[in-house]
C-alpha cells in the first residue's frame, strides 16, 4: 500500500476531474507484479495500468491480490468498471484504502468483487487516500470544490504596498512552490479587479505538468478585457457575471470562454451558487488568487476551506491587507483556523491553515 499510495500521488497534477488513485499487484509472498496511477480522465484507471504493467513484464495475475487507494469503480464512466477487469484478470484480493465517494459507486465496486468471489479488505491508509483527494470528496459530499486561498504577504500581512505594487514580495522557491499548488488544482480562481491591475495568465509555468488548470473569473459587470492575458490556448475559461450583456458574451464565447451569469440580490455574483455550479462543472479543488476584496467576500461567506499563505521576512508597513473582512469588536467572532504545515520554501515560510472541522464530511 506504501507503493500504490506513492503511485497515487503521482498522479496529482494530471488525474482531475478523476480522483488520484495508484495500484499494485502483489503476489502470496508480496513480489510487485505491476503498479500504476490513474491516467488523464478519459485514460485508464490505476487498476488497469498496473494489469498492464504486469503484463509487460510477463507476470500472470491469477491468485494475486490488488493494492489500490480507491474502491475499484462499478460503473461506466469515461471508462468502464475497473472492478470487473480486476475480476476478469483474476485477482484474489482487494485491499483497498477506502470507499469511493461518488453515488455512481459508494460500495458497490465491492460488492460487486465480493459477489464474484474476490476477498475484500478495507482501510489501510485510508486517511492519507482521503486527503490525497480531499477536493473529490468535498465535490461527492458537499456538492462543491474544496477551496484554497493563495496569499503572499509580508510578515505585517500586506500583500502590496498602497500603490499596488507586490512583485515580488516572496522569493522564487515560493512562487515556484505555488505554481506547484495551481497544477493540482482543477480551476484557478481570479477576480476581475486582479485582471484590469495586473494583467496575469495565471496559468501554470515553470513545472512540467500535463494539463492547464480552468481559469475561473468573478466579473459581475463583464469588464474583462478581449486581448486579456488570462485567455492562452488549450485552457477553459468560466467567466461568471451578475448582469446580461449580450455583445460582450458573444465576443468572449468566441474566444472559447464560458459566460454563466449568476446575480445575487446586490448586483454581484453569487458565489454561494457558483461553487455550486463549478461543482456541477466537475471542479474538485479551486485555487484562489483574488485580491483582498474578493478574498474578504469569499471568507465573509464561509467559501473558503483553507488558506495557502507564504509569508515573506520583510515589513513593508502600511498596505493591502490579505482581505477586507470585518472589522470585528470581539475577538470570538474571529474565523479559528488550525495549522496543517508549516515549512520553509526558500527565505519564506509556507503555512498550510484549514477552517476547524471543515474537512470532516
Amino acid at each position: 500500500m506504501d507503493i500504490a499510495i506513492a503511485n497515487a500521488h503521482e498522479g496529482l497534477w494530471r488525474t482531475s476531474p478523476n480522483p488520484r488513485v495508484g495500484c499494485v499487484i502483489a503476489d502470496a509472498s508480496g513480489v510487485v507484479l505491476g503498479q500504476g496511477s490513474t491516467q488523464r480522465a478519459g485514460g485508464p484507471h490505476a487498476e488497469v495500468v498496473a494489469l498492464r504493467d504486469a503484463r509487460l513484464r510477463g507476470h500472470s495475475v491469477v491468485g494475486s491480490t490488488a493494492y489500490v487507494t480507491l474502491e475499484p469503480c462499478s460503473h461506466h464512466g469515461r471508462t468502464g468498471p475497473c472492478c470487473d477487469v480486476l475480476v476478469n484478470a483474476g485477482i484474489a484480493k482487494v485491499v483497498a484504502s477506502l470507499a469511493d465517494p461518488n453515488p455512481l459507486v459508494a460500495g458497490k465496486g465491492f460488492s460487486r468483487l465480493r459477489a464474484s468471489g474476490v476477498a475484500v479488505e478495507v482501510g489501510q491508509r485510508g486517511d492519507e487516500s482521503r486527503e490525497l483527494n480531499l477536493g473529490f470528496f468535498s465535490r461527492m459530499v458537499r456538492k462543491i470544490p474544496w477551496v484554497r486561498m493563495k496569499i503572499a504577504a509580508s510578515l505585517d500581512g500586506n500583500m502590496a504596498l498602497l500603490n499596488g505594487a507586490s512583485q515580488w514580495i516572496t522569493g522564487p522557491e515560493a512562487r515556484a512552490d505555488g505554481h506547484a499548488w495551481r497544477a493540482r488544482a482543477c480551476a484557478i480562481l481570479a477576480g476581475i479587479g486582479t485582471v484590469l491591475a495586473d494583467d496575469p495568465r495565471l496559468d501554470v509555468r515553470g513545472i512540467h505538468t500535463e494539463r492547464q488548470p480552468i481559469l475561473v473569473l468573478v466579473d459581475s459587470e463583464l469588464q474583462v478585457p478581449l486581448n486579456a492575458s488570462i485567455f492562452i490556448a488549450d485552457r477553459a475559461v468560466y467567466i461568471y457575471a451578475a448582469i446580461e450583456h449580450e455583445a460582450k458574451q458573444r465576443a468572449l464565447e468566441e474566444l472559447g470562454a464560458t459566460v454563466i451569469v449568476l446575480p445575487n440580490d446586490q448586483g454581484k455574483v453569487d458565489l454561494s451558487e457558483m461553487m455550486k455550479d463549478l461543482a456541477r462543472r466537475e471542479i474538485n479543488e479551486l485555487h484562489v488568487e483574488a485580491g483582498s476584496r474578493l478574498n474578504g467576500s469569499l471568507v465573509r461567506e464561509g467559501l473558503v476551506d483553507e488558506f495557502l499563505v507564504y509569508l515573506a521576512p520583510k515589513l513593508i508597513g502600511t498596505g493591502l491587507g490579505m482581505l477586507q473582512w470585518g472589522p470585528f469588536t470581539e475577538l470570538s467572532q474571529a474565523l479559528s483556523l488550525e495549522f496543517a504545515g508549516v515549512d520553509r520554501v526558500g527565505p519564506d515560510v509556507r503555512l498550510l491553515a484549514r477552517v476547524i472541522g471543515r474537512d470532516r464530511f
